[in-house]
């Protein structure tokens, strides 16, 4: 079963959290929690979900890790001011190790400079951004790139997000 880092602070898209997380966690897997600080506690930005962090992102190796999921919601705007994080999500991206990013969450992707040449979804603000960073948006529900990147829209997606995300692990033989 995989071990699979998510990158996460305050004001993620509530849903866009928990409802993978279980889906992960139903499937067999164990999901970890990272911000720039560990030792805290974040609150989604509807204040319908709080999320304990596991680690600060000094405290990780991403090597230890078998994926990474990315919430939306303002959470990777906050996290991608800090190079550490940026450089935490980009080590999956050069490892080719799957990533799921929702909504807003192709941002830190974005300023990891991974995207370029990628197949991609996300919330309808950041399609410029996505093609500014050298990726092809597609307005679909999940889209899956390369057998590795796994993005979404928005939280009515979900359904198809972590069905998706499930099967690629399952794929992957973790």
């Amino acid at each position: 079963m995989a071990k699979i880092a998510t990158l996460i602070t305050d004001k993620f898209e509530d849903s866009e959290y928990t409802s993978p997380k279980e889906a992960l966690e139903n499937a067999g897997h164990t999901v970890i929690n990272i911000d720039k600080e560990g030792n805290k506690t974040v609150t989604g930005k509807q204040g319908e979900a709080t999320v304990k962090i596991d680690y600060g992102v000094a405290e990780v190796n991403p090597a230890d890790f078998d994926a990474l999921l990315i919430p939306g919601g303002f959470s990777p705007d906050l996290l991608r001011d800090d190079d550490r994080v940026v450089a935490f999500a980009k080590h999956f991206m050069d490892e080719m190790k799957p990533v799921f990013a929702i909504c807003h969450g192709p941002q830190l992707l974005i300023t990891a400079k991974s995207l370029e040449g990628r197949d991609t979804t996300g919330y309808k603000s950041i399609k410029v951004d996505l093609e500014y960073a050298g990726a092809k948006f597609h307005d679909e529900e999940v889209f899956v790139c390369q057998k590795q990147l796994v993005t979404s829209r928005t939280p009515k997606d979900l359904p198809a997000f972590n069905r998706e995300i499930v099967n690629l692990l399952q794929e992957k033989g973790l």
